[in-house]
């Protein structure tokens, strides 16, 4: 049986099933496995890890501690209670007429981000005034109708994945950004923040930075050390915004001091930090790596809450599921009717029951006529998530052209 115990509550003999944290948050080789020492049990605390799970067939077991199934049970009914609130999103345009917009801006992105990162390595200084054109078409974008840019942002190459992430987590707090109401200034400066909050990865060697394995203590280290990097070389260049600032020094810190690499406190991460924080670790779960597989969209976000009792603000947490939906768009989808679809629109009004465009039957294993239903005007619901990968289902062929 699997079941969620507290960190202290560890001891040897018993089996890990889920670190129940991120792959870059630890340096074991693996999530999985037996604790042969109180070694292994001091690290594991270390390293701010507050809640694991263990597997009680294969080792020692912590019989007041609760299953897997009652966690997961908990958790959706706080995402229910999430959904029933209200989102406010309004559409400036279609997704029709923004689509074809966001897909040549994801475009250009991609390749001026990775162009950035390329200069930095060859010890340029960042020019952020060059940046801005591109911070404010995709502010733009999200606020006409995020739903044509967002779902793009999830697609990643393998190899292209540090500045794709990089343009993703820019995306995304634009669209955080603007459900917290803030100013759109504010919303700018924390746009920029996002699409350079990992350029310290640029003196990062590429062995460490795209190692297939796991990163040993020392590598580890090393990669940590990118936030520091990152300020370095933004204080260098100048023209950097306080707020910018704050996204890059502080979107690996944790509401509980666990994070890195100043252990800031609630109180002492900024706003705009800690927003950072949240999608950082959204994006990287939810993303395919060549080390691990990403997680749907869905239990990304329920990861996100369960995480909240300790390294997230919990209120910051609620309004940005709020923000991309408890189906985020471009989420795969199975009906009770037992077709597949893509979420391709939210709705405001209920976010249980956004607009799915239809296009396989799960019960009969082949591709039917497509179909764009609003699930909210139909008798069929959502049922469940699901994982292109199962299904050999290319999502970019399916998201609105």
């Amino acid at each position: 049986m699997i079941k969620q115990i507290r960190s202290e509550q560890l001891k040897p003999g018993m089996y890990i099933h889920d670190l129940n944290c991120g792959w870059l948050d630890h340096p074991f080789v693996s999530s999985t496995f037996k604790v042969r020492d109180e070694a292994t049990v001091s690290k594991i605390i270390e390293l701010g890890i507050r809640e694991l799970y263990i597997d009680t067939v294969k080792g020692a077991d912590v019989w007041e501690a609760r299953t897997q199934s009652e966690v997961n049970a908990e958790l959706e009914q706080r995402m229910q209670e999430i959904a029933a609130k209200k989102s406010e999103r309004p559409v400036v345009v279609e997704l029709r007429e923004e689509t074809a917009r966001a897909r040549r801006l994801h475009g250009e992105a991609n390749k001026i981000v990775r162009n950035l990162m390329e200069d930095v390595r060859l010890g340029q200084k960042i020019e952020v005034d060059r940046l801005a054109p591109l911070v404010e078409s995709t502010v733009e974008s999200i606020f006409r109708n995020q739903d044509a840019l967002l779902p793009l942002a999830r697609l990643k190459n393998h190899d292209d994945y540090t500045f794709e992430h990089s343009v993703s987590v820019c995306a995304l707090l634009v669209a955080f950004g603007r459900a917290m109401k803030l100013a759109k200034e504010d919303i700018r400066e924390l746009a920029m923040g996002g699409l350079l909050h990992d350029v310290g990865k640029a003196s990062i060697p590429d062995v460490i930075l795209n190692k297939p394995g796991k990163l040993d203590d020392a590598e580890f280290t090393k990669m940590q050390s990118h936030v520091v990097q990152g300020v370095v070389l933004l204080q260098q260049s100048g023209g950097i915004s306080k707020i910018a600032l704050q996204v890059v020094g502080e979107h690996h810190e944790r509401f509980d001091s666990t994070g890195y690499p100043r252990h800031l406190g609630s109180e002492k991460i900024s706003l705009y930090g800690q927003m950072a924080a949240i999608v950082d670790v959204y994006d990287a779960i939810s993303s395919e790596r060549v080390y691990h597989k990403g997680m749907p969209p869905p239990q990304a976000l329920k990861k996100l809450l369960e995480w909240s009792d300790h390294h997230f603000d919990p209120q910051l947490v609620k309004t940005f599921i709020r923000a991309i939906g408890v189906y985020p768009t471009g989420t795969l989808v199975q009906l009770e009717s037992k077709r597949l679809g893509v979420v391709v629109e939210q709705n405001e009004g209920n976010l249980l029951e956004p607009v799915v465009r239809i296009f396989y039957h799960a019960g009969q294993k082949h591709y039917i006529p497509p179909e764009t239903v609003d699930i909210s005007k139909v008798q069929d619901r959502i049922a469940s998530f699901e994982n292109y990968e199962k299904w050999n289902i290319d999502p970019y062929h399916w998201l609105p052209a």
